[in-house]
């Protein structure tokens, strides 16, 4: 849509959220070392007053946020009247900050508006490619044999770009062993905040810059930019940032404390594709390289995070699910994934490109809600 092209009014006059239960493909360990077989997530359907519709997810919706879905958030952007998806956020200024909910409405409007334009979701947010490069991650496995042979099946399966979790004891002998077994493999580190300045922890990670790491993505924990900035002047590796950056503003003091060289786009931390857009663009401004991370999304988040994959900054391979997916049972067809490491962005479809699989809906749905003159 050209910038001088006349907007048309929207406004939402339905909202129906759908909770979900998702079988998981491969059972999980929880923080209670309990068996986890199901993963619950909220799908969101807006509705304009013409009856068209956009599709937006709640990935790990807990009972928090499914209340924040149904109780605050969806009733803000009923009636919010609104030209481009970028202005829904005025919706719910002034809630409980959710923003795994906020990206899910967000994501649902943009859908909406690109449908409404016949355009893909893409094209849309300003994406120019018609696919890209998908990294997977593995993580921590019983044994560096074990790790071996997962990665090796992520590799048969055409991933160019593995990411391994990575921790105290577990960090600079598994980067050497994958790397010699797998000599061609990119390689991306995801420390998730396990490590401190401590001397030992700052050895390891100074180690690790011998092996062309794509990026050390979030070597500290607590938000703590001060500490990253320093590593990073200690390493020739970029230093990766993704939880840290919950909000622009946190970008922002990151970028002018040089406290980093990369940065993972998640919507969901951010509050959606309009945050994480911006949150692109003044990355890309700075020099940083970029790519799409991922919070354990199914199908639906997935191909959101495709489209946002399109655009011209994001340089790195794109988080996807790996061989074997996430889910034994998805919600949207076709399947969202990589084919020879590659994913494709629909471009024949308008919004998402994706489909709603309304029989495997009806039958992993656990509680619906409908808000609007329908509810």
């Amino acid at each position: 849509m050209s910038r001088t092209e006349p907007a048309i009014l929207t406004r939402v006059a339905g909202v129906d959220a759908t909770l979900v239960r998702l079988p998981l493909a491969h059972r999980s360990r929880g923080a209670a070392q309990t068996r986890q077989e199901f993963s619950r997530h909220a799908l969101v359907r807006v509705v304009d007053e013409r009856g068209r519709t956009g599709w937006g997810e709640v990935p790990q919706a807990d009972p928090e946020r499914w209340r924040a879905l149904v109780e605050d958030y969806a009733p803000a952007l009923l009636g919010h009247s609104w030209h481009r998806p970028t202005e829904t956020e005025a919706a719910w200024a002034g809630l409980a900050w959710q923003p795994a909910v906020a990206a899910a409405l967000d994501t649902a409007c943009w859908d909406l508006w690109s449908r409404r334009r016949g355009t893909p979701l893409s094209h849309a947010l300003g994406g120019d490619r018609t696919a890209f490069t998908a990294g997977t991650t593995v993580r921590r496995q019983p044994s560096e044999e074990s790790l071996v042979r997962e990665v090796n099946r992520q590799v048969g399966a055409g991933f160019r770009r593995v990411r391994l979790e990575i921790g105290p004891g577990w960090d600079i002998d598994v980067v050497r062993t994958v790397q010699e077994s797998f000599p061609f493999l990119v390689l991306q580190a995801d420390a998730g905040g396990r490590y401190t300045e401590d001397p030992a922890h700052l050895r390891a990670l100074r180690a690790l810059d011998d092996y062309g790491l794509a990026a050390i993505e979030e070597p500290f924990g607590g938000g703590d930019l001060a500490a990253h900035a320093r590593l990073r002047r200690d390493l020739r590796t970029p230093v990766a940032l993704s939880t840290t950056v919950d909000s622009l503003e946190t970008l922002d003091r990151a970028i002018a404390m040089e406290a980093a060289g990369a940065l993972s786009l998640r919507p969901a931390r951010l509050g959606g594709l309009t945050p994480a857009r911006r949150a692109h663009d003044r990355a890309v401004d700075a020099g940083w390289a970029v790519w799409c991370g991922a919070d354990a999304e199914s199908g639906l988040g997935s191909a959101a995070i495709a489209a946002l994959a399109s655009l011209p900054g994001v340089t790195l391979p794109s988080e996807m699910p790996g061989a074997g997916g996430r889910f034994a049972r998805d919600t949207v067809r076709p399947s969202v994934r990589a084919h020879e490491g590659i994913t494709p962005i629909p471009l024949t479809r308008p919004g998402l490109g994706y489909e709603i699989d309304w029989k495997q809906l009806r039958g992993l749905t656990v509680e619906s809600v409908v808000l609007g003159p329908a509810g």
